[in-house]
C-alpha cells in the first residue's frame, strides 16, 4: 500500500519485518570515491539475500535523462530494460541476523517527500538504529588506514572513529537530509564519511568497500561476509604499488602525503580533537595528484598492465 505521497509500493509477497532492526542506508549519487557505496551495495545484494519490503517510484524520484537506464539490444531487437532501483529490503548477515537495507540511487527530486517517507518507515518498523556511509576524495596516502569523519548523535562512535572534524559547508546529499531529519526525530543515527586517496578515487578500490562494511558492522553489530572483497585487495594493492614505484614523481608524492598524514595524526589531541593541522591549503590539489598519475599512465608502453580499476 503506497504511503507518504505514493512514493513507493510494497510487493504483495514482501517479507514480514520484525520490529527494532538496524537500518543501513547506502545511496549512490553526488560522490562515491573508490566505488565504496556502489561496491558495497553490489556486495550486500549478493551476500545478504535482500527481500524487497518497499520499492520507490522511479517516475517520481529519478531524472532519467541524467542517469539513463540500460536497454539490452540483441542484433535486431530490444530484449531487456534495466531501470535503476531504490528499495528498502529485509536482509540477513552472515549469522542470520536480520536488518533493513535502504539502497540504490540518490533521488533527483522530491527530497522532502522522500525523507518523510523514510521517517514513516522508520517509525512503522520501530527501527532500532540507523547507519549510513559515503566517501569523498582527500589528499591522503593509500599506505595508511582509511580515515573517517563521523556525524550523527552516536557520540561514542564519533569519539572513537572520527579522525577529521572540520567546520565547513558541504554540498548536501539526500542521506545528509535523512540524517538531519532522523536526529530531529530522536532516532539513533550515525554517518561515516570515508576519506579516500585522491589518486585512487576513480578506481574500484577494495579497501573502501571493506572500510565501509567495517564501520557499519561496528555501528550495528552485524557480521558481513567480506571474503570475496578481501581476496581482490592484494591484487589491487600490488598493481598500485607497481605503478607508484615505477615513477619517481609518484613515489615523492606518496611520501609527501605520508609525512603530512603522520604529522597530522601525531598532532591530534589525546581525546581525538582536531588540532587544525590538516590544512588542505598545504596539500596537493586533486588536479595535481590526478595529473601525476595520468602522466605516468600515458607514458606506459603498449603491453603494460591495464590501468587500475
Amino acid at each position: 500500500m503506497p504511503i507518504s505521497g505514493e512514493l513507493l509500493e510494497r510487493p504483495a509477497d514482501g517479507p514480514v519485518v520484525p520490529a527494532g532492526l538496524p537500518l543501513v542506508i547506502l545511496l549512490t549519487g553526488f560522490t562515491d570515491a573508490g566505488n565504496a557505496v556502489s561496491g558495497l551495495i553490489d556486495h550486500l545484494h549478493e551476500t545478504t539475500d535482500p527481500k524487497p519490503v518497499a520499492i520507490f517510484d522511479n517516475d517520481l524520484l529519478l531524472d532519467y535523462r541524467a542517469r539513463r537506464p540500460v536497454m539490452i539490444f540483441d542484433q535486431d531487437h530490444l530484449t531487456e530494460f534495466r531501470p535503476a532501483r531504490l528499495e528498502l529490503a529485509l536482509a540477513h548477515d552472515a549469522l542470520g541476523q536480520p536488518f533493513l537495507l535502504l539502497s540504490g540511487y540518490e533521488p533527483d527530486f522530491a527530497w522532502n517527500a522522500f525523507a518523510d517517507t523514510v521517517l514513516a518507515l522508520v517509525a512503522e518498523y520501530a527501527v532500532g538504529s540507523v547507519a549510513w556511509v559515503h566517501s569523498i576524495a582527500m589528499p591522503v596516502p593509500h599506505t595508511r588506514p582509511l580515515g573517517t569523519t563521523v556525524s550523527g548523535n552516536r557520540r561514542d562512535l564519533t569519539a572513537a572513529h572520527s579522525v577529521w572534524r572540520p567546520r565547513t559547508q558541504v554540498p548536501s546529499t539526500a542521506a545528509h537530509l535523512l540524517e538531519y531529519r532522523l536526529v530531529e526525530s530522536g532516532a539513533q543515527v550515525v554517518g561515516f564519511v570515508l576519506l579516500v586517496p585522491h589518486y585512487l578515487a576513480d578506481t574500484e578500490y577494495p579497501d573502501t568497500v571493506i572500510a565501509a562494511a567495517d564501520k557499519l558492522m561496528i555501528a550495528t553489530g552485524l557480521v558481513l561476509r567480506m571474503d570475496d572483497v578481501q581476496a581482490s585487495r592484494e591484487e589491487y594493492l600490488g598493481r598500485v604499488e607497481e605503478q607508484v614505484t615505477g615513477n619517481d614523481e609518484l613515489v615523492q608524492m606518496v611520501h609527501n602525503l605520508e609525512r603530512r598524514y603522520d604529522a597530522y595524526m601525531a598532532g591530534r589531541d589525546d581525546d581525538g580533537e582536531d588540532p587544525g593541522g590538516f590544512d588542505e591549503r598545504d596539500l596537493p590539489s586533486a588536479d595535481e595528484l590526478a595529473a601525476e598519475l595520468e602522466r605516468y599512465l600515458a607514458n606506459r608502453r603498449p603491453g603494460d598492465e591495464d590501468k587500475l580499476g
